[in-house]
């Protein structure tokens, strides 16, 4: 069983940056794919980012050029860094871990409680 738990969400003004962070803990599988989704109001839960146990990123088009994904494996964590946000990158950020196949997500999969985002002025 994995655990994972996010930080680095509040409230930054358009053009400005952030950093999200996660650490997974329990029964990890080192080799799991990590990434982060966000969810809006009103709107469903959408992928932003993920990346490969071996640094392989795979960006949502909303967020290319201005997110980047990372991973640490000795520590079983992932980033992401934000810069030049927007209103519309407004919402509950959640981390992921899992397996993926063939760019598919398959079998068990770990997410987080999810951390706030807010860009506004």
């Amino acid at each position: 069983q994995v655990q994972l738990v996010e930080s680095g969400g509040g409230l930054v003004q358009p053009g400005g940056s952030l950093t999200l962070s996660c650490v997974a803990s329990g029964r990890i599988f080192r080799f799991n794919a990590m990434g982060w989704y966000r969810q809006a109001p009103g709107k469903e839960r959408e992928l932003v980012a993920l990346i490969s146990f071996s640094g392989e990123p795979n960006y949502a088009d909303s967020v290319k050029g201005r997110f980047t994904i990372s991973r640490d494996n000795a520590k079983n964590a992932v980033s992401l860094q934000m810069n030049s946000l927007k209103p519309e990158d407004t919402a509950v950020y959640y981390c992921w871990r899992g397996v993926v196949v063939a760019g598919t997500k398959q079998g068990p999969e770990t997410w987080g409680q999810g951390t706030l985002v807010t860009v506004s002025s």
